[in-house]
């Protein structure tokens, strides 16, 4: 019987700060397990740290910084950096490991231990696994920890020159001359702000950055991916009447949102429509088949993902996979199938045809700015003929996460609405992997059918589980 972790979810460990796993001495301990595990395999092991805006990264980070340096592990800092950014620079400039502090969409109370291994990616369950017994062994050990002090290696500032290597190797991926571009761009506050304006300027876009003054507490505050509608309706703002009696655009191109980790990104159109994951999943699956570029002409999507967007890609002699919820499991599966593109509707793209390991919303903008350039079409035509099924997803807070099948209440509901829909709609059930919470999607054709059977589930969950 596989074992479950209790730490790691299907983000690193995440929780809200101070409260455990992230306690000052449950952190130290985690980051001397971690150093552990490193030293093992190599006695002078190396990482690099890095972290997002919110005001608990910094003594989190510091705090981890010492556990490793606890068994011997040479660290650095990045600073403030985005998530892909520590994955670009552990795999190249030599790391054993590197560590992100950051809960990514999360509020700002909360935050997280994201862990990448020296090649720039994730680590697998099983290595999590391993790791989380060790942590559990030190904090069941009654040893004391290191006293609370600052450690020998700050995180905050950081080293310069890290980030901008990695800016340097973003702006590298370039090709095309974006300099025509008017775009407007949502940092959330986050580790984007650090990275995205000088990344920009390089490819001497003409940009408009919202949400770029963080304060430790304004990260994701109705703003970023989580807020598409934020930039959104920046966007449609700059729409005249006289602009739309022309029919001219605005100000505006493209509107580009990120997370607090800027792992992902989501855009808007020239005349302010949210365009999603799904959608520039498309767009960019059809630009890499026509270069050949799309391995198998297969992409990788989630459970998540519309119908809509499976009926597209047939259109264009393109498979479509699923996986589980998570980029993790969308680049297990695409590297089981040999794809080169995958993603999420929540704006988690990974391009696999060249360097990145993981997903990142910095490389997804400029994909999606390159295409438009290289096409000379809006965005709005790139993925016009992308017919949405309804969909509604539900949140419900739970107080536990006992699986549903054990469930026989919320099992039946289940039972029922799949029968219902006979095979012309998806229902979709599960946990999130970052939060207390259970998630329930329904696809179909009808949205009356679809809250009514989103509801009953809803209502089952709440009884048997509702926090």
């Amino acid at each position: 019987m596989t074992q479950t972790r209790q730490l790691f979810g299907t983000d690193g460990i995440r929780g809200v700060a101070g409260e455990f796993p992230l306690t000052r001495d449950s952190v130290y301990w985690i980051g001397r397990a971690l150093g552990h595990d490193l030293v093992r395999g190599n006695a002078k092991a190396r990482v690099v740290i890095g972290q997002d805006t919110r005001v608990s990264s910094r003594w989190i980070a510091d705090r981890f910084l010492q556990g490793l340096g606890s068994v011997g592990v040479e660290t650095r800092s990045a600073g403030v950096i985005t998530t892909p950014g520590v994955a670009f620079l552990a795999r190249s400039q030599g790391f054993d490991a590197g560590v992100v502090i950051s809960a990514s969409h999360n509020p700002w109370t909360d935050n997280g231990i994201k862990i990448f291994s020296g090649d720039g990616y994730k680590l697998p369950d099983a290595h999590e696994l391993a790791i989380e017994k060790e942590i559990f062994a030190l904090l069941q050990a009654d040893a004391v920890p290191a006293p609370d002090s600052t450690p020998q290696v700050s995180s905050v500032p950081g080293e310069e020159g890290l980030r901008h290597a990695y800016v340097r190797w973003l702006a590298s991926s370039v090709s095309t001359d974006l300099s025509r571009l008017r775009v407007a761009v949502d940092c959330a506050n986050g580790a984007a702000a650090a990275e995205a304006p000088e990344l920009f300027r390089a490819l001497k876009i003409n940009t408009t950055f919202l949400h770029s003054a963080p304060d430790g507490q304004n990260i994701n505050e109705n703003c970023g991916a989580l807020h598409p509608e934020t930039v959104a309706r920046f966007v449609s703002e700059s729409l005249t009447a006289d602009h739309l009696a022309a029919g001219k655009q605005g100000r505006f191109d493209v509107g580009v949102t990120f997370d607090g980790d800027a792992d992902r990104a989501l855009f808007c159109d020239a005349n302010g429509r949210v365009v999603n994951g799904d959608a520039v999943l498309l767009l960019a699956a059809r630009e890499m088949l026509s270069r050949g570029a799309l391995a198998n002409s297969t992409v990788v999507a989630t459970t998540m993902s519309n119908m809509g967007l499976e009926l597209a890609l047939m259109r264009s002699s393109v498979r479509m996979l699923r996986a589980n919820v998570g980029d993790k499991y969308v680049l297990e599966e695409m590297q089981r199938a040999g794809a080169t593109l995958g993603g999420e509707q929540s704006g988690h793209i990974l391009f696999r045809d060249g360097d990145a390991t993981t997903g990142d919303g910095l490389i997804t903008a400029l994909r999606v700015l390159e295409i438009m350039v290289r096409t000379g079409k809006p965005l709005a035509e790139l993925v016009g003929d992308l017919k949405v099924f309804p969909q509604t997803i539900r949140n419900v807070r739970v107080r536990q996460k006992t699986p549903f099948a054990e469930i026989p209440l919320v099992q039946a509901e289940i039972s029922a609405a799949e029968r219902e829909l006979d095979g012309n709609g998806r229902v979709v059930v599960r946990y999130s992997g970052t939060e207390a919470l259970a998630r329930v999607m329904i696809e179909a054709e009808s949205k009356e059918q679809i809250d009514r059977l989103a509801e009953s589930i809803v209502e089952s969950i709440r009884s048997a589980l509702g926090s």
